[in-house]
C-alpha cells in the first residue's frame, strides 16, 4: 500500500497544500436503501499557489456532482475516482481551473452513500429494543468518515460544519453537535468548535432523553432510558471533575446516547453526543468509567489530536491517565493505582494474544505505511502510553507539578492536531528553567516510544487493592477444587474491579490446577456470576469456560458473543473458539451467520482473527 500522503499515511488528501475550514451537509436518510443521499459543500482554504486539484478521501461513494462555487455562480468541475485500495478507499480528484488563487474556495459534492458504507450501521426494526422502528448509527473513527462523505479524511484536518437531515417524523436525528431547530421530519446541526472528520456522527432512532444535569442528557430507546439515567447519574461530576483536570469544557452540550448492541465499541467521543455501548449496564454504576474515559477525549483527542493514527497513543494514552484521575479524585487514590495495575493486565493479554503475530504493533509510535489503522486498533496506545504519561509524572515530581503542565500542554495545543515530537517539545520548554529539568535527562524516548512489548518501566503503584486480586488469582490457579471449597479466604468481601482484574490474572495463568466443570462451578457460585448482569464479569468467565474445553457450554458462550458485537468481548471470544479444534466449526459457522448483524470494523477483524 505504501504512504499515501505526506502528513497522514492513511489519507490521500493533502493538509499540506490545502485544508478544510467548513463543511455545510445535506443528507436525505433513505431507510429502505440503507443510504443517505444529499451533498457536501466544503469551504476550503488554499495554502498553495497555483492548485491544480484536490485529492479528497472516499469509500464506496458514487459522486453524481462537483460544482465551484465563485462569486454567485456555480462551475461544474471534472472529477474521478480511482481503483479502491482494500481497507483503505479510494481517491477522489476534483480538478480545479488554471490559476486557482491560495484563499478560499468553495466546493460541493452531490452523492450518495453505498448501502452497505462501512461508517454506518443500518438496523432494522427486529434487531431495535422497540423492535417497532429502523435505527441508524455512524461510526467514523479511525478512517471511515470518508465512506459518509468525500473528505479530508485525515485527523491532521479540523472543520466546523453544520448540517440538515432529512428523516422519518415518528424518528429521532442526533449528531456530534448542538441541535440548532427541530422541523417535523427535518433537524438542523450546528458544530461550531473544529473537529477531525472521524469525529462527524450521526444517529437516527426511535429515541427519547432524560436530564443528567445542566446541559447534559442521556438518550437510549424507551424500553431502557430510566436504567440508562440510573447508571450514568454520575456524569455530571465526572464532567465538573474533568473541567477542573484541564480546563474549560469549550463543546456547550455533553449528552450521551446508549447504542444498539452491534455498536463496537465501549464509547465513541463524538462531541456533544458520546456514544456507549449498552454492555455499560450492570445495575450498579460499576462500569460507568467509561463515561470518565470519553469525558476526558473532550480535551485530549476532541481539542488535542494526533495528526494522524501513528500517534494515536496521544489520543488515547492521555486518556486514559486523564481517565484515572477522574477516578482518583472521585474515588481515591488506591482505586487511581488499582485502575492503572489492572490496565497492565488486559495489556499483557493484548500482547499475548491479538499481537502476537505483529510484535511491531506493541511500539507506543507505530508505522501505518503498510497497515490500516482498524488493523493497528489494540489497547497498547491506550495502557502503554498512560503508564509513560505516569511514569513521567512521578519521575518530574507528581501531580502537583504534572497537572499544571498538562493543563498548560491542552491550552497550548487547544484546536490543533499534533505528533509525539509536539508534545515531547512541550514537556521540555514547560520545564527548561525549572528544577526538573535534569530529571528528564534520564527519560529514554527511544526506549518507550519505539521498542516492543510491555512498557520497559512499570512506576511504583500502590499495590494494596491489586494484592487481593493476585493472592485470590494465585489461589484459584494453585489449589484444588477441594482445597479451595471450605478455604476462608475465597469468601473475603471484594469489590466489583477487584473479582473483574482477579479474573483477568487466572485467563493470563500458565498453569491452572484442574481447570474442569467443577471449579468453573464453583467460580460462578462464589461469586454469583451466573446472575451477574456485568458484561466484563461475564466476558472473562466464558473465557475461562472456553480454556476448561467445556464443550458443553458451547451454546451459552455463542449466547454470550451474539448478545453484543462489542470487539473488545468479541474478538478474543472468537479468537479463543478460533483455537478450540473441537469448538473452531461451530463458532465459524455462527460468525458467518451473524457478520452482516456487525459494522464493518469489527466483521473486518474478527475474520482476520480466525484465518477466514
Amino acid at each position: 500500500m505504501g504512504r499515501l500522503g505526506k502528513v497522514d499515511p492513511s489519507s490521500y488528501s493533502q493538509p499540506e497544500l490545502i485544508t478544510t475550514e467548513h463543511s455545510a451537509i445535506n443528507w436525505k436518510v433513505d431507510f429502505a436503501d440503507t443510504k443517505l443521499r444529499g451533498s457536501v459543500e466544503h469551504r476550503f482554504n488554499v495554502l498553495s499557489s497555483n492548485l491544480d486539484k484536490i485529492l479528497l478521501d472516499v469509500r464506496d461513494i458514487d459522486v453524481k456532482n462537483a460544482t465551484l462555487l465563485a462569486g454567485g455562480s456555480e462551475v461544474p468541475i471534472s472529477y474521478f475516482i480511482s481503483d479502491p485500495v482494500p481497507d483503505i478507499g479510494q481517491k477522489l480528484t476534483l480538478e480545479l481551473p488554471a490559476g486557482t488563487a491560495k484563499g478560499s474556495l468553495n466546493i460541493r459534492i452531490d452523492y450518495e452513500t453505498a448501502s452497505n458504507a462501512s461508517g454506518l450501521q443500518w438496523l432494522n426494526p427486529t434487531q431495535t429494543l422497540g423492535k417497532k422502528h429502523p435505527y441508524m448509527f455512524s461510526q467514523c473513527q479511525s478512517i471511515h468518515a470518508r465512506s459518509v462523505m468525500p473528505c479530508q479524511d485525515t485527523p491532521a484536518v479540523k472543520f466546523s460544519y453544520d448540517a440538515i437531515i432529512e428523516h422519518p417524523t415518528e424518528l429521532t436525528a442526533l449528531m456530534s453537535a448542538v441541535i440548532d431547530k427541530r422541523e417535523s421530519g427535518k433537524t438542523y446541526f450546528k458544530q461550531t468548535v473544529p473537529i477531525a472528520a472521524y469525529l462527524v456522527a450521526i444517529a437516527i432512532g426511535k429515541l427519547v432523553s432524560r436530564p443528567l444535569g445542566e446541559n447534559s442528557n442521556v438518550w437510549a430507546e424507551e424500553g431502557i432510558v430510566d436504567a440508562c439515567a440510573e447508571e450514568f447519574s454520575e456524569t455530571c461530576t465526572m464532567l465538573k471533575t474533568a473541567s477542573e483536570l484541564c480546563g474549560p469544557y469549550v463543546w456547550k452540550q455533553y449528552d450521551l446516547l446508549v447504542m444498539p448492541p452491534s455498536f463496537p465499541y465501549g464509547g465513541m467521543e463524538n462531541p456533544c453526543l458520546t456514544f456507549v455501548t449498552p454492555t455499560l449496564l450492570a445495575g450498579d454504576k460499576s462500569l460507568a468509567d467509561v463515561v470518565a474515559h470519553e469525558i476526558a477525549h473532550s480535551w485530549t483527542g476532541n481539542l488535542v489530536t494526533n495528526k494522524n493514527f501513528e500517534h494515536f497513543w496521544l489520543n488515547e494514552g492521555f486518556t486514559v491517565f486523564v481517565e484515572s484521575k477522574i477516578v482518583g479524585r472521585m474515588q481515591g487514590d488506591k482505586e487511581l493505582d488499582f485502575k492503572m495495575l489492572s490496565n497492565l493486565i488486559e495489556l499483557q493479554e493484548c500482547i499475548r494474544s491479538q499481537l502476537s503475530g505483529t510484535p511491531e504493533l506493541t511500539k507506543l509510535v507505530v508505522d501505518l505505511s503498510n497497515c490500516g489503522p482498524d488493523d493497528a486498533f489494540s489497547s497498547v496506545p491506550y495502557i502503554k502510553g498512560s503508564t509513560f504519561l505516569r511514569y513521567l509524572e512521578d519521575l518530574l515530581g507528581g501531580p502537583a507539578v504534572f497537572e499544571p503542565f498538562l493543563r498548560d500542554y491542552l491550552k497550548k495545543f487547544a484546536y490543533k492536531s499534533i505528533e509525539t515530537d509536539d508534545f515531547k517539545g512541550a514537556l521540555y520548554d514547560y520545564f527548561k528553567d525549572s528544577d526538573q529539568k535534569d530529571k528528564l535527562s534520564v527519560v529514554d524516548w527511544d526506549l518507550w516510544l519505539k521498542s516492543e512489548g510491555m512498557p520497559p518501566i512499570i512506576p511504583k503503584f500502590d499495590q494494596t487493592l491489586a494484592n487481593i486480586t493476585n493472592d485470590l488469582a494465585n489461589l484459584w490457579s494453585t489449589k484444588t477444587v477441594d482445597q479451595l471449597t471450605n478455604n476462608p479466604d475465597i469468601k473475603k468481601p471484594v469489590s466489583v474491579h477487584q473479582q473483574i482484574a482477579f479474573l483477568g490474572k487466572l485467563i493470563e495463568a500458565k498453569d491452572i490446577v484442574e481447570l474442569n466443570e467443577q471449579k468453573i462451578d464453583l467460580l460462578e457460585t462464589t461469586y454469583n456470576l451466573k446472575q451477574s448482569k456485568n458484561a466484563e464479569l461475564r466476558f472473562r468467565i466464558n473465557r475461562l469456560i472456553i480454556r476448561a474445553r467445556l464443550i458443553q457450554r458451547l451454546d451459552e458462550i455463542i449466547e454470550f458473543a451474539n448478545s453484543n458485537f462489542r470487539m473488545k468481548f468479541c474478538r478474543p471470544i472468537y479468537r479463543d473458539l478460533g483455537a478450540w479444534p473441537e469448538a473452531k466449526p461451530r463458532a465459524v459457522e455462527n460468525f458467518l451467520k451473524v457478520k452482516d448483524e456487525m459494522m464493518s470494523v469489527c466483521a473486518h477483524t474478527i475474520e482476520k482473527d480466525l484465518g477466514l
